[in-house]
């Protein structure tokens, strides 16, 4: 009475494999979801980036054509002539309050003619990003309507990854 050898996978040693292999699975989702969350933040930042650095061209450009102490309607002369006619921006009615923007009187939307215009074809959806331009310091800041993590302008959104 020979028993013969019995060849193959066990129903226990098949049960183990599968287990092992999901968690394997799930630990790689998990790191991989992490990755993709981490690269669409650093292309949400290198947007506003660019997205500020050619603002500034215009903030600067403003604020030499304002001149010293110059009155209101100077200001609002040479922000249109700037900002709407050679930037190409859309000045904004409202601003969200989600934003926390103050002072929306410097407030415009990104258009995609100033897209095209300023060389930033790689942006995507314009309209959801607002610049606020500041010239007393000759600054700008950028905001992001959509946010991240709760998080809006372009300053807050740096110190996401600290």
């Amino acid at each position: 009475m020979n028993k013969k050898c019995q060849k193959g996978i066990t129903l226990l040693a098949l049960t183990i494999t599968i287990v092992i292999l999901t968690i394997i699975a799930s630990v790689g989702i998990y790191g991989g979801k992490e990755v993709i969350q981490r690269a669409k933040l650093e292309e949400l930042k290198t947007d506003m980036l660019l997205i500020q650095a050619k603002a500034k061209e215009y903030v600067e450009d403003a604020t030499f054509k304002m001149g010293m102490n110059p009155d209101d309607n100077k200001k609002t002369q040479v922000r249109s002539e700037v900002y709407e006619e050679t930037a190409k921006l859309s000045k904004v009615s409202s601003v969200p309050s989600n934003l926390g923007i103050t002072e929306q009187e410097n407030c415009y939307k990104l258009t995609d003619e100033a897209v095209k215009s300023w060389a930033l074809e790689g942006v995507e959806a314009p309209d959801e990003y607002i610049i606020q331009f500041k010239e007393d310091d000759v600054s700008v800041e950028i905001y992001y309507i959509p946010g991240q993590e709760g998080k809006y302008s372009l300053s807050d959104i740096d110190k996401l990854e600290e």
